[in-house]
C-alpha cells in the first residue's frame, strides 16, 4: 500500500480509500451486509486505513455498517464522513447551516459509535450559507474535539474566491474523476497547487465501467442506479467511448498481470499527484482487485496511451 499525509494535517492515509456508498445498501443491486463487513476486513488486512462515507448513503446505513465492520479497529483508521444532503418530507435539499451541521454530526457520531470523526466534509454547498459561517462552525467542532479536520466536496472554479481566505485550513477536496470522466482535472490540480488542498477522486472506476466486466449489451435492473440515463458511463455514445478506453486498459493490465480495475486506479495515482483514490466495493474480491492498483507504476508510454484515449 502507498501512503501520504494530507495537506494541512497529520493524517497519514492510504492512497486507496474504501468508499462507503455501496454500504448504504441502496441503488447498487444485490448488497449483503456480511459481504460488506468482509470487504472492510479485507481492506484492513491489506493496508487500507481510510474509509469514506456520508450520512446520506442509505440514510445512515453506510455509517452503521462501517461501525459494525470496524469494531475495535476504529482507533486504527481514518474515517472521512460527509454532511450537507438533508432528506425529509419526501424531498432532498442541501443544508450547510450551523444548526444542521450540529444535528448531522451528532447523528453520524451515534451511528458510527465514535466520539470523533477524523475528516468531516461538506458534501455539497447549499448556495445559501456563506462559507465563512460554515468554516466557523467546523472550527468550533474541531476545538471541541468532535472532528479532527474538515474538507470540501464538488468544488469548482466558481468557488475559488470564496475558499481563498481559508488556504491552510481546508484539508481535502473530493470530486468525480476517472479515465471515464476527466472534466474536473484542472480544478483538482489547481486546488492542490494553488490552495494546498489534497485531491480525492470519487467515481474512480466510472461506477464500474472501468473494471472491464461490461460490454455494449450491459443492462442493469431497476434496483441499480446505473440503469438510469443520468449514469452516462453506461449509456449511448459515452458507453461506446468508455469501452474503447477499456480496450486500451486491458492490454496494459495483461502486460502487468493486473486486473483492469487496477489500471484505472494506477492512472489516477500516477497522473493526479498527491491524490487519494476512493473506490466503492460490495465484496472482498472487488477491494482485493482494487488494491492491486497500488505499489507499481505505469510506463510513460502507457500513461500517454491512456491520456490520449481518455481525453474528452
Amino acid at each position: 500500500m502507498e501512503y501520504l499525509t494530507l495537506m494541512n494535517s497529520d493524517l497519514k492515509v492510504s492512497r486507496l480509500c474504501m468508499g462507503g456508498c455501496p454500504m448504504g445498501g441502496y441503488g447498487w443491486g444485490d448488497v449483503q451486509e456480511q459481504e460488506l463487513i468482509d470487504t472492510v476486513h479485507a481492506a484492513l488486512d491489506n493496508g487500507v486505513n481510510m474509509f469514506d462515507t456520508a450520512d446520506t448513503y442509505g440514510l445512515g446505513q453506510s455509517e452503521i455498517t462501517l461501525a459494525k465492520a470496524l469494531g475495535s479497529k476504529r482507533k486504527d483508521v481514518i474515517i472521512a464522513d460527509k454532511f450537507g444532503v438533508r432528506v425529509g418530507g419526501g424531498k432532498t435539499v442541501y443544508d450547510n447551516s450551523p444548526e444542521y451541521i450540529d444535528m448531522a454530526l451528532d447523528a453520524s457520531l451515534k451511528r458510527l459509535g465514535t466520539d470523533y470523526i477524523d475528516l468531516y466534509q461538506v458534501h455539497y454547498r447549499d448556495g445559501v450559507t456563506p462559507l465563512p459561517v460554515v468554516i466557523e462552525k467546523l472550527e468550533q467542532l474541531k476545538q471541541a474535539g468532535k472532528i479532527r479536520y474538515y474538507g470540501l466536496s464538488n468544488i469548482h472554479q466558481e468557488d475559488y474566491e470564496e475558499i481563498r481566505p481559508f488556504i491552510g485550513r481546508i484539508v481535502s477536496v473530493q470530486d468525480e474523476y476517472s479515465l471515464a470522466c476527466r472534466k474536473n482535472e484542472n480544478d483538482l490540480n489547481t486546488l492542490r497547487d494553488e490552495f494546498s488542498i489534497s485531491p480525492f477522486t470519487w467515481g474512480s472506476l466510472g461506477q464500474g465501467i472501468l473494471t472491464g466486466k461490461y460490454d455494449k449489451s450491459v443492462a442493469f435492473g431497476s434496483d441499480d442506479r446505473r440503469s438510469r440515463d443520468i449514469y452516462v458511463n453506461f449509456h449511448g455514445e459515452k458507453l461506446l467511448k468508455n469501452l474503447e478506453i477499456v480496450d486500451v486498459m486491458r492490454g496494459i493490465a495483461e502486460a502487468h498481470d493486473k486486473p483492469v480495475s487496477a489500471v484505472a486506479i494506477r492512472f489516477i495515482l500516477d497522473w493526479l499527484k498527491g491524490s487519494v483514490v476512493l473506490v466503492g466495493a460490495k465484496r472482498p474480491s472487488q477491494i482485493l482487485g482494487n488494491i492491486q492498483g497500488a505499489d507499481w507504476k505505469l510506463t510513460e508510454d502507457e500513461i500517454k496511451k491512456l491520456d490520449e484515449i481518455s481525453k474528452d
